[in-house]
């Protein structure tokens, strides 16, 4: 993790899809406040924080003490990987690349979910957006129990390009949703396959649906009608090992 401080080059840090874990900022601003917009259009953690301690976070022992300027971010180092490299990967391994791709996924701790499920249940890479998107975070790295490590996670600007481009690699995509037209259980999903698991609120959008092989659900028989998206993707990833399994 790394600080960046400053108002233009918190406000380039938000502007270009870096991985923000949180802003520290003053109150009583019209910059800094003009910032904290942006920041949370972004769906950026805020918090207020003291002049003086501002400026002491970002000031080395030893150096003479700088100035903030009122605003400081907390960054993420991760280094994400390409899509080639996911399907490089997982041919490396003999394997059929199997993905798990992310439309807008906003909660930090289900993508944090998500991701320690896909290292645990055989699966090469996760697939994520850059923008109205969570990002990999400490949160979520916290969340996925050092699998964030250990998983290929691709940041795409297009979630629908990201398909057409895993199609033409060889994969099936599947979009999971309660609409689906058959179950899991009751689809092949041996194979190169790509699962899509849609926003905790609005589901898979539109586009990306249309542009999916097909739309699978999990049979549910509660009174509860939907599951929690780090619940479906972890269900449907254990069902895609059980059916590998079985046809080895």
């Amino acid at each position: 993790m790394g600080l960046i401080y400053g108002i233009n080059p918190v406000i380039e840090a938000i502007e270009t899809g870096k991985t923000i874990n949180k802003i520290y900022a003053i109150k009583g601003s019209k910059e800094v406040f003009d910032v904290i917009q942006k920041a949370k259009e972004k769906k950026i953690v805020t918090v207020q924080a003291d002049k003086t301690k501002l400026d002491y976070m970002v000031t080395k022992p030893g150096e003479k003490l700088k100035n903030s300027q009122g605003i400081v971010a907390s960054i993420t180092d991760y280094n994400y990987y390409e899509i080639e490299d996911i399907i490089e990967h997982a041919n490396s391994l003999g394997e059929k690349p199997r993905i798990m791709i992310l439309d807008k996924i906003e909660d930090p701790h289900n993508l944090g979910a998500i991701i320690r499920s896909a290292e645990c249940l055989g699966f090469h890479g996760v697939i994520i957006q850059k923008r109205n998107a969570t990002q990999v975070t400490d949160i979520v790295e916290k969340t996925s129990a050092g699998a964030v490590s250990y998983m290929r996670i691709a940041r795409v600007t297009n979630i629908t390009s990201a398909i057409n481009d895993l199609k033409k690699a060889g994969l099936w995509i599947y979009g999971l949703d309660m609409e689906g037209a058959t179950e899991i259980y009751e689809t092949d999903l041996t194979g190169a396959v790509g699962i899509v698991v849609g926003n905790e609120g609005e589901g898979i959008s539109r586009l990306v649906r249309e542009n999916c092989d097909g739309i699978i659900k999990i049979p549910m028989v509660g009174k509860i009608e939907s599951l929690n998206a780090s619940v479906s993707a972890a269900i449907t990833m254990y069902e895609i090992l059980k059916q590998n399994i079985k046809n080895n």
